[in-house]
């Protein structure tokens, strides 16, 4: 550490929850982070060596150190989001949202309409949310205007203007969807009624209104009112049809959230639930980009503070797919089994498909960010010590020992380059000897790239397990590229990854995108040797049926192959045709030859 200052400032930092925040030599705040344990938090940043290039910087801009005490985690939890939203640290991570969501507003006023609004205003009315989506509100709203008529007029109903008659009926209520309060058919107390049961639906509790218009259809169907009987069956079932798409998990699950996340090397995405009465009742999920390397653990922490904060959460239990530290005010459950572990389950399911969408989006919107994950991710997978932007992969092909030959393939960013692949027909080696193949061509391929300085590889695939990956080194030692180049073996029978001198093979996520690369280059050298060694099989089998013919040489062969393309069009050619290639005599032989047979 060079500062002086700096030194003095972390040895007498206190040790206790609290909040540090890093700022430059200008004083502009660089990053904000909450510790148990303040001293020891903020001295591990220069006690170790980073393999974080982004860490190694912040630390070198790092010229003060300033901190916050507090009595709790929570406490410090709170803080540190707070800072990170207030100040937005370069090095922070942040949650991407701009967006304004709906809630569910029932003004404060005599009669209360129920409406949707994007604003909270403070003026004494109930506000529910928020929403994540306006669909999903105005699904709601319109389930409520089902079951319940109620005003939508923004008209003053108060006593004296109602006794007065101040207002008349409108459409609204000739067609059914309001009682018409305004004029006295609806009292305040019945309205009420119907508020109270509204309530209830929104924060997800179906049972009384449920019961409630039961008791009232069985009333109906008794005293032979079948028209109002089949109106509350049919608000029975539409009731009942919302409750069967919100509710997952067991009713007896109320007043919690859920919190799980899924991330990549660059992205952690976070999905909340919120769960009343056995019902999700909200559903967000969120995109954190990571900064320093932080951890499922760190992001999570992070998230679960600040959409508690955004949606307003109450809830005092969390469950998560692991333990996280949030203090002792919220109860954090880590469900085992049964429905508390299928929720946390189909939170991490919803996270999932979040990201394959995201995914989707980005190989459309920004190729290059696809491409940089991609890459990111595939240098974390194999442990390499460069991104491999260009790839090579080698497969051998031959049957029975015949026609041995070789193929490269090439990717650069992860997509084929198919002008750079190349095909090999092996020289130096007799009969079926995959190894021996394998050093050949290899030597052969970056020989060749040597000597023409053309750009060499980050990475080399070999389609075999550990003996065509020791053929393969051979060739590179030879050429003193043992070190210059990555260099793995797959094998096809469990997709198993070599590395050179380690017996012990990496299995990658069957589901992991490393993988699908690594597979995707294997299949393609495969597909591309197969069709090599398929069309020299078929050009060696031409040239054997036509050197059979008594008096057609080598060179009448190669004349009639470059005109005819194909043994097929040779032997369907008129006789004038072949007059013209090869001239009277050969091609008399040739047609009579045919023609006998």
């Amino acid at each position: 550490m060079q500062n002086p200052s700096l030194e003095i400032q972390i040895k007498t930092l206190p040790s206790s929850f609290g909040v540090y925040q890093y700022f430059d030599k200008e004083d502009k705040i660089l990053y904000v982070g909450k510790a148990k344990n303040l001293k020891k938090r903020v001295a591990s940043y220069f006690n170790k060596n980073h393999k974080n290039g982004k860490t190694r910087v912040l630390v070198k801009k790092i010229a003060s150190v300033k901190h916050i005490v507090v009595d709790t985690e929570t406490d410090a939890l709170l803080l540190e989001n707070n800072l990170i939203k207030k100040y937005q640290p370069r090095y922070n991570v942040m949650l991407k949202d701009d967006k304004t969501y709906p809630w569910i507003c029932i003004k404060k006023e005599r009669f209360p309409r129920i409406f949707l609004t994007r604003r909270v205003v403070k003026d004494g009315s109930e506000y529910f949310g928020p929403y994540t989506s306006v669909r999903i509100t105005r699904a709601l709203l319109d389930l409520i205007k089902e079951l319940y008529p109620l005003r939508t007029c923004a008209f003053l109903l108060s006593e004296k203007n109602i006794e007065n008659k101040k207002y008349k009926q409108c459409l609204e209520y000739h067609i059914g969807n309001c009682k018409a309060p305004c004029e006295g058919n609806q009292t305040e107390e019945n309205y009420n009624k119907d508020i109270k049961a509204i309530k209830q639906i929104i924060k997800g509790d179906f049972k009384e209104t449920l019961q409630a218009f039961k008791d009232l259809m069985f009333f109906y169907a008794s005293e032979m009112k079948f028209e109002q009987a089949q109106k509350m069956k049919e608000k029975i079932d539409n009731l009942a049809n919302y409750q069967a798409k919100s509710t997952v998990v067991n009713p007896m699950i109320s007043n919690v959230d859920v919190f799980s996340i899924i991330s990549d090397e660059s992205y952690g995405y976070i999905n909340f639930f919120k769960i009343m009465n056995g019902s999700i009742i909200q559903s967000h999920t969120s995109e954190i980009k990571k900064k320093l390397e932080e951890t499922d653990k760190e992001l999570l922490e992070l998230a679960i503070v600040e959409i508690r904060q955004r949606f307003h959460s109450q809830s005092k239990e969390i469950y998560t797919p692991f333990k996280v530290d949030l203090g002792d005010e919220i109860k954090v459950t880590v469900p085992k089994l049964g429905d508390k572990k299928r929720i946390v389950e189909l939170s991490l399911r919803n996270a999932k498909y979040y990201r394959q969408e995201q995914f989707k989006q980005l190989k459309m919107v920004d190729p290059d960010r696809h491409t940089n994950r991609i890459m990111a991710q595939l240098k974390k997978d194999l442990r390499l010590s460069a991104e491999p932007r260009h790839i090579e992969c080698f497969d051998n092909s031959n049957i029975q020992g015949t026609h041995p030959v070789a193929a490269c393939v090439v990717f650069k960013n992860g997509k084929p380059s198919k002008k750079d692949y190349r095909h090999f027909n092996i020289k130096t080696v007799e009969g079926p000897d995959d190894f021996a193949s394998m050093e050949e061509v290899v030597y052969r391929r970056y020989k060749r790239l040597l000597d023409e300085e053309q750009s060499l590889p980050q990475l080399i695939v070999i389609d075999g397990g550990k003996g065509q990956l020791s053929s393969a080194l051979k060739s590179l030692d030879a050429l003193g590229l043992r070190h210059k180049i990555a260099i793995i073996g797959i094998a096809k029978r469990l997709e198993e990854i070599y590395f050179p001198n380690d017996a012990i093979p990496l299995y990658l996520d069957k589901k992991s995108e490393s993988l699908k690369i690594i597979q995707q280059l294997r299949n393609e050298a495969h597909r591309f040797s197969i069709i090599h060694h398929r069309n020299k099989r078929s050009k060696t089998a031409i040239q054997t049926e036509l050197e059979e013919i008594p008096g057609i040489g080598q060179q009448t062969i190669v004349t009639l192959l470059q005109h005819f393309r194909s043994t097929k069009r040779v032997l369907d050619a008129p006789f004038e045709d072949l007059v013209k290639i090869i001239g009277v005599s050969r091609a008399t032989k040739l047609y009579n030859y045919y023609h006998t047979k």
